[in-house]
């Protein structure tokens, strides 16, 4: 009987240690789109069961991770090829004095699609669902991207629920200005592993062809100018890199111009993830920015 329950210990052991290594060497090699020999950060961001949770919002469930305490910050990564892991470097830092709450958006990472359309307006309904669930107080927003525009439709429909908004590589989109007929055929092929790791996390992941046609009509359709920025009553920093070839130079301009308490950012010869790019200069721009008081309201 003794030696029949040391076995059994024994094999408990083994099967932890294993579970630990697998864990560790997942965490160690998950990455982000097209991330090359760069080094992520070493926490698993998006897929990491320790710091994650869910909240329902409408027909989803939302996915989202806590790091640190202090007053809240919210960060929203890029959209299709984007997850929470791209912006690992700014939760390292930002986790230091804050609590940031990264948020999987809908249809990416451990986020479910739903069936409503792929919207900002929905976006930002579901960052305040997470928010109802999380904090009472009034929140910073971090945006990339997809994450910005976001960022723009959460300060414009929650006025009461928002600080203050950093958006990076976020400018006037006009509809028709682009041609989005995304594949996932070709993104895949651009980096196989990213979407290996994305497609094992995904709760639907035979939804995936769907999820791209309904993200390309919608991004075909949308436009954001200054019936929605004129409306963001929050101090807003707008920051691009200078090559950011995603959202032009001129769009970047006329986002700051339309925002009526915009502050400005330009990352010298930096392209749509500049913070990936140039973190320092990045960090050094937005800190200060995050760190004020708004006295300039």
């Amino acid at each position: 009987m003794k030696v029949k329950s040391l076995r059994h210990k024994a094999l408990f052991f083994l099967f932890i240690l294993f579970s630990f290594s697998s864990f560790s060497q997942e965490a160690s090699n998950l990455r982000y789109f097209m991330q090359g020999n760069a080094k992520a950060s070493p926490v698993p961001y998006g897929n990491n069961a320790a710091a994650g949770a869910y909240v329902r919002s409408d027909d989803a469930k939302i996915y989202y991770e806590i790091y640190g305490k202090g007053s809240p910050i919210v960060v929203l990564h890029g959209g299709i090829v984007g997850s929470p892991l791209e912006l690992g470097q700014l939760i390292d830092s930002l986790s230091q004095k804050h609590q940031v709450i990264s948020i999987a958006t809908r249809g990416h990472g451990k986020s479910e699609m739903g069936t409503k359309i792929p919207s900002y307006e929905q976006k930002a309904k579901d960052v305040n669902a997470v928010l109802a669930k999380v904090t009472k107080d009034k929140v910073t927003v971090l945006g990339f991207s997809d994450g910005a525009y976001t960022g723009y439709y959460f300060a414009k429909n929650y006025p009461d629920k928002i600080e203050k908004l950093v958006a990076i590589g976020a400018g006037e989109w006009k509809k028709g200005f682009r041609e989005f007929n995304m594949d996932y055929k070709t993104l895949s092929a651009m980096d196989e592993s990213y979407w290996k790791q994305q497609m094992g996390i995904r709760p639907e992941p035979k939804r995936i062809y769907e999820w791209f046609s309904s993200l390309s009509s919608y991004y075909s359709n949308v436009n954001i100018d200054e019936t929605i920025l004129g409306q963001i009553k929050c101090p807003v920093l707008v920051m691009a890199g200078e090559k950011d070839q995603n959202a032009p130079f001129d769009t970047v301009i006329a986002a700051y111009k339309m925002i009526p308490n915009a502050q400005l950012s330009i990352i010298p010869n930096a392209p749509h993830p500049a913070f990936l790019v140039n973190f320092d200069a990045v960090w050094t721009s937005m800190k200060p920015f995050i760190d004020q008081n708004n006295q300039f309201k």
